[in-house]
């Protein structure tokens, strides 16, 4: 079949694509994880907006996720790809390990203004960027200037500019220990190494130099 590569969507949990029909006409296929039955709309070439079939139930295919699926694949050229069957599918039993704060920390207004502050033009978290801004911090705060003065660990040192970064990125002034650890750690999941790798050998050089 014809059709664009699949987008996850944030409105509901499904996945979905764009594909051509006959006519010149422009189809929307929505799946959801939790039911064999797809959701389908055209796309009205007047007004530009989907129209959804008519048995298409629009409680568990709402509007707005048909409109999502537009924008999420706006550009997007179509190619020829496989039918695809995600609905009805059991998820992996072990893949059900998030506990309640992993679910609360990536869901996060904090995690999310992060992850926007740092992702770069490919939609790629930039772990670079993300260190030569904390590590400009570093340089700069008098904070940091009397704790390398006074030998403080390396650790409190680097927990102290995260701390305080993160409240400046996010307005949350009062994120505990905790809540930044666990950011952190969230950030780690998907880095190459260490998040901090290059904070943390810049801050070994100020203490070193001390």
């Amino acid at each position: 079949m014809i059709r664009t590569i699949m987008v996850e969507l944030s409105t509901i949990e499904a996945a979905a694509y764009r594909q051509k029909l006959r006519g010149g006409h422009s189809g929307i296929v929505i799946m959801r994880y939790d039911t064999d039955q797809p959701g389908i709309a055209t796309v009205n070439r007047k007004s530009g907006e989907p129209d959804p079939s008519h048995n298409t139930d629009l409680k568990l295919f709402p509007l707005e996720a048909f409109k999502e699926v537009m924008e999420l694949t706006s550009g997007m050229p179509y190619s020829r790809r496989g039918k695809v069957k995600l609905s009805g599918e059991k998820e992996d039993a072990s893949a059900q390990e998030e506990t309640a704060e992993e679910l609360a920390t990536v869901d996060s207004d904090e995690y999310e203004a992060i992850v926007k502050t740092y992702t770069n033009r490919k939609g790629e978290l930039s772990y670079e960027l993300l260190n030569k801004d904390f590590i400009q911090f570093a340089k700069s705060s008098k904070v940091i200037s009397d704790m390398v003065a006074n030998r403080a660990l390396e650790d409190d040192i680097r927990d102290h500019v995260v701390k305080v970064k993160l409240e400046s990125i996010t307005g949350n002034r009062e994120l505990t220990v905790a809540q930044t650890q666990r950011i952190v750690e969230m950030l780690d999941e998907v880095s190459p190494r260490h998040v901090f790798k290059e904070l943390n050998d810049e801050i070994r050089k100020m203490l070193a130099s001390r």
